[in-house]
């Protein structure tokens, strides 16, 4: 490939620097191969489903395509509990089979995506009246998490413990003294949930997928036949609609199922339930929980976690900053592409914090919030809480052929990832078995030497010890490219969000090598700057386009667009929640 074929950010990318992009995530490149390649599976989605499903897919050896209609994890798979877990709540629905493949894949993952999946201590505190707890609620309490242990808790290496008051208390000092009996504490662990979709993505590309984001699925193709033999698709900035033929198309598209559904089958199939869960994020000084908690909300039957995130997004480097706290669990039925974390959802989650802590929040104190849809399978039963269906998930072909993945959790997406290319390889008579139980994510190879030899390692690539132990517990070996940026160039070692540890180099990393074309692709999803800290997010805009300006081939003018487009969208995200817009939340 010649310089006179690239497309204009690559072609001055590549005058500037001497060197192109990494051309195997590259969007135009897999632009062209959408319409020049055949295809033996196409996935249409880049959620974490989808990108899982792609790898999955391309490391048996096939021709894999996925294409995302906005950005990588832009929908259900940013807006998560950013928890790997079995989920104990589900032992109480007696979905053990669930449980157990979670925590197998739990487990899995630690091993393959160990710079992404860390271990994360739970406490639950058990509350009573004058010191008195029931009898009956300790012992289930206890019994639970046994048979969370049991059924496969215990892979991590550690058992639940029982714990006294005081031990309670030092975990989380806020909680009201006088109705702490005691507590337990179990082991799950943590993730950044778009890096991980990301993550997946990149790892199917560098096993020969064609990845796109910013594409959108307008048309289902057929053959003579009247099977699925492909799909339309049609990039955000315009130009031709390009044809790309596969022989088996995968629907990923989590709540938006239905919808790629009608494209092939017509009518309203009408068969997700959208349930919506929100989040909050508050200073952790007016938590100081130091590890995360399980709290319950009164008369609701449900509770809600309660979680620090360091400062070093992952990393030791000087505790936690900030707790965020989530999640709900309730029907939806407004817009699909922007749901809205309300006033009444904010308050919902303040009412269950502070009925268990001595220092009351108040909505000062949110310093973000996020709402995400769970794309649900509808049951039998239509007045059943959304909490209480199943997330168990389902893989089915229509009758033309195109194969549907709804249902399932974040923690489970490699399973269903494999049942969905089963059923691909079924159709195509080829493809083996899957593959992915081992193979190890993009950016694990080298992680463990950088941390482990952490200041030899900062010495030799010229940056510091702390710098680098945050770059690899978020790009893993990869973080020596971001580091080789720093060095190159000082200034892109300087913090990009005030307040958060993400630096400039990563701005740049992420338009070169992660695909992103917007402010809110960075500042969303390549950092979750913008639900730590929404304000503090908005005042890095401008700052954050100009470094992107460059590589995408912005104008001034265009770059002064994106940023305050982002400014925007921030600010209307915090009016609908009912958060201050002007002036800066306590303790920020």
């Amino acid at each position: 490939m010649t310089i006179v074929t690239m497309v204009t950010p690559h072609r001055e990318y590549a005058s500037r620097t001497g060197r192109f992009p990494d051309m195997t995530f590259d969007r135009p490149t897999a632009l062209r191969r959408l319409a020049d390649e055949h295809f033996d599976v196409l996935v249409v989605g880049g959620g974490v489903t989808g990108a899982g499903t792609a790898l999955d897919a391309a490391s048996r050896g096939l021709r894999t395509a996925l294409v995302e209609r906005h950005d990588f994890a832009s929908g259900t798979s940013s807006k998560s509990s950013k928890l790997v877990h079995g989920g104990l709540r589900y032992l109480q629905q007696r979905e053990f089979r669930l449980v157990y493949e979670a925590l197998a894949e739990r487990q899995r993952l630690r091993r393959t995506a160990p710079h992404l999946v860390r271990l994360l201590p739970f406490l639950i505190p058990v509350l009573g009246k004058g010191g008195v707890i029931h009898p009956k609620l300790a012992k289930a309490l206890n019994s639970a998490l046994w048979l969370y242990d049991l059924t496969g808790g215990a892979r991590i290496g550690k058992l639940h413990q029982r714990i006294s008051a005081e031990e309670t208390l030092a975990h989380m000092p806020t909680l009201r003294a006088e109705r702490v009996v005691g507590g337990f504490v179990y082991y799950d662990a943590q993730t950044d949930d778009a890096r991980l979709t990301l993550t997946l993505a990149r790892t199917a590309a560098d096993h020969g997928a064609a990845v796109a984001n910013r594409c959108s699925v307008v048309g289902i193709t057929k053959g003579l036949d009247g099977r699925v033999a492909g799909v339309t698709v049609r990039p955000e900035e315009g130009g031709a609609d390009i044809e790309v033929a596969a022989s088996v198309v995968v629907n990923a598209t989590g709540v938006w199922s239905d919808e790629v559904r009608a494209l092939d089958e017509g009518g309203d199939p009408d068969s997700i339930r959208p349930a919506k869960g929100i989040h909050i994020t508050v200073p952790w000084d007016k938590v100081r929980n130091d590890i995360a908690a399980v709290v319950p909300v009164p008369k609701d039957k449900r509770s809600v976690f309660v979680v620090p995130v360091a400062k070093g997004a992952g990393t030791a480097d000087d505790g936690p900053d900030r707790t965020y706290v989530g999640t709900t669990d309730t029907d939806y039925d407004g817009p699909l592409d922007d749901p809205q974390c309300t006033p009444d959802d904010v308050a919902y989650l303040l009412g269950a914090i502070n009925a268990s802590v001595s220092e009351p929040l108040s909505t000062d104190d949110v310093l973000g919030t996020w709402a995400g849809l769970r794309p649900l399978v509808k049951g039998a039963d239509a007045e059943s809480r959304t909490a209480d269906l199943s997330r168990r998930h389902k893989v089915a072909a229509s009758e033309t052929g195109m194969i549907t993945v709804t249902g399932g959790k974040l923690t489970t997406y490699r399973k269903m990832a494999a049942d969905t290319i089963d059923a691909a390889v079924d159709a195509l008579g080829r493809g083996g078995r899957s593959r992915t139980k081992k193979l190890r994510l993009r950016g694990a190879e080298g992680f463990t030497e950088l941390v482990s030899e952490a200041t030899s390692a900062a010495e030799r690539l010229g940056v510091t010890a702390e710098l680098l132990d945050h770059l690899s517990h978020r790009h893993g070996g990869d973080a020596r490219t971001v580091a080789a940026m720093v060095t190159a160039d000082p200034t892109l070692g300087e913090p990009i969000v005030e307040g958060l540890p993400y630096v400039r180099a990563e701005v740049v990393y992420a338009v070169r090598y992660e695909m992103a074309r917007t402010v809110d692709d960075v500042l969303t999803r390549r950092m979750p700057a913008r639900w730590l800290d929404g304000l503090a997010s908005a005042d890095a805009a401008d700052e954050t386009a100009r470094l992107m300006a460059p590589d995408l081939g912005w104008s001034q003018d265009e770059a002064a667009a994106e940023a305050e487009a982002f400014r925007r969208s921030v600010m209307a995200q915090r009016a609908a929640s009912g958060l201050p817009q002007t002036t800066t939340p306590a303790g920020r």
